[in-house]
């Protein structure tokens, strides 16, 4: 049984721009209860993409930039930035500042940035940057919000009509059943079935479902036992809302986007090893090409970032490989040999040994592969 990869930066983008009052109302009360919503709100795609570009950061796919009214009539700008990594990111803050100030000095506006932390570190919380030199000061500090905070309040997220309840309770529970599959069947069951509970409309229920839908990815048999009990649960509630031609729409939208996501990323990875390796960095574009898994594409952006060198940047790309595979292969379990083959220096022993995750049949038949080499043999 293959798990598929759980994905999150797209169902996140989609359910803040068809829910963003009740999103700013969920994570932000104090601004919520700033803005004027008898006023439209605008989405600034096109301004931040330009500024993102000018920053030379890569495009980030869930950063939002969105024109409001406050209640005392000014306009304002709000920047958004949902981070759904499960690793931490260390110049996250810098990345904030730099959209921030770049969006003031290119527009003259009056920017608020507002953080949702999505990933899985309990103590990473960034929330400010700055340096002095001379005697000059620069400071600045945004408002956080992590997902994970939320794990706490659960019975609280059960009862609050907010779609974004909906949208916590799931990303939630897809963290926790990433690797127990069986497991995320019945929570995604049970989510699913609190829509209806809830007496959400039609429209609601299908926009919500999709998010739940996109991020508790199942495999295929799961899958079927899944759609199987909600039509029996559909059934009972004479409410077929959920049927085959939304599953299909829904099915093709995650698709699209994927797709999408996969060639921004790979557009990214060519500027990022032009600007920084130059035509050798280049010569690994052929190998990123064939990638078809947007999580791995998006950690060798993340890694473009920050590596010194092209080795060290080819290290880490293959280690994160073996990662993914490891834990689709095997589970936990394949996980715990990272600490292991992480200590391997010769790149083309890790590319055997990434090789080697997709025909071995056991964990101990991959380890034979590189221990001769561990142990200096």
């Amino acid at each position: 049984m293959t798990n598929p990869q759980t994905e999150f930066d797209t169902p996140w983008k989609d359910a803040i721009e068809r829910y963003f009052p009740e999103f700013m109302a969920f994570f932000f009360p104090q601004a919520n209860a700033e803005i004027d919503w008898t006023k439209n709100f605008e989405f600034l795609d096109k301004e931040l993409q330009q500024v993102v570009r000018d920053a030379e950061l890569g495009k980030r796919l869930v950063d939002k930039l969105v024109k409001l009214y406050r209640q005392n009539g000014e306009e304002a700008w709000v920047l958004i930035h949902i981070e759904v990594q499960s690793q931490e990111e260390s110049n996250f803050a810098q990345r904030m500042f730099v959209y921030n100030y770049r969006i003031y000095d290119r527009y003259k506006r009056n920017v608020a940035s507002l953080a949702v932390l999505g990933d899985e570190r309990d103590n990473w919380r960034p929330n400010q940057f700055g340096y002095q030199l001379f005697g000059c000061r620069v400071g600045f500090h945004f408002p956080v919000v992590k997902v994970l905070d939320y794990q706490q309040e659960w019975q609280a997220l059960e009862l609050n009509p907010n779609p974004f309840a909906t949208v916590v309770m799931a990303h939630l529970k897809a963290q926790e059943t990433k690797s127990d599959r069986n497991k995320r069947k019945e929570w995604k069951l049970i989510l699913t079935r609190r829509l209806y509970q809830k007496g959400y409309g039609r429209e609601d229920i299908i926009n919500l479902f999709s998010f739940i839908d996109w991020v508790m990815s199942l495999p295929e048999e799961l899958e079927q036992e899944f759609w199987q009990e909600l039509r029996n649960f559909q059934e009972e509630q004479r409410m077929p809302y959920i049927t085959s031609v939304e599953r299909i729409g829904i099915r093709k939208g995650i698709e699209e986007s994927q797709g999408e996501m996969r060639q921004i990323l790979l557009d990214s990875i060519e500027l990022g090893l032009d600007l920084k390796f130059t035509s050798v960095g280049l010569r690994l574009l052929p190998e990123f090409s064939q990638i078809q898994n947007v999580e791995l594409l998006r950690k060798i952006q993340r890694r473009l970032r920050t590596a010194n060198t092209l080795e060290e940047f080819r290290k880490q790309v293959l280690l994160d490989g073996i990662e993914l595979d490891l834990e689709v292969k095997f589970g936990a379990v394949g996980l715990s040999l990272l600490p292991e083959i992480a200590q391997i220096q010769n790149v083309e022993l890790l590319q055997e040994v990434q090789n080697g995750v997709k025909n071995v049949t056991t964990i101990e038949e991959l380890r034979q592969i590189y221990l001769s080499d561990l142990s200096g043999g």
